[in-house]
């Protein structure tokens, strides 16, 4: 079975969110300033990825994150909405790469690459159950 039938070079999705202090370094880290993180802007991206193919899976399939190349390129304060995209670069067995970036209306604030692989729900929820050696 191809997962990918339904997916083309091209396909595009986004998420957006607006930037709140629960959302900023200083959320974890109290003597930094209160940007918006960089596992934030990172998980955006993962979503704007989701939905580029939201749809476009078989029933019972769905994508994982694997990989992450992004760069955080410019600081965002409270207030600002980020805007996340991404676009189906390449597709190849079972893995899906994206071009992804994020915009927080000012300032390209982040670039790069993001990759998900196709996944059986059902195989996949079982590999879970099954008890782990080590």
């Amino acid at each position: 079975m191809n997962p990918f039938e339904r997916i083309a070079i091209g396909d595009e999705g986004d998420a957006t969110t607006v930037v709140t202090l629960d959302i900023t370094v200083r959320e974890r880290l109290s003597w930094m300033p209160a940007v918006y993180a960089t596992p934030h802007m990172i998980y955006l991206m993962e979503l704007a990825a989701s939905n580029a193919i939201e749809g476009r899976l078989p029933e019972g399939w769905v994508t994982v994150g694997v990989e992450v190349n992004v760069r955080h390129l410019a600081a965002t304060p409270v207030g600002r909405t980020v805007v996340a995209k991404a676009k189906v670069a390449a597709l190849a067995r079972r893995l899906i790469t994206f071009e992804v970036e994020a915009h927080d209306g000012v300032h390209l604030i982040g670039k790069g690459t993001h990759s998900r692989s196709a996944v059986e729900l059902k195989r996949f929820e079982a590999a879970l159950a099954a008890p782990r050696e080590g």
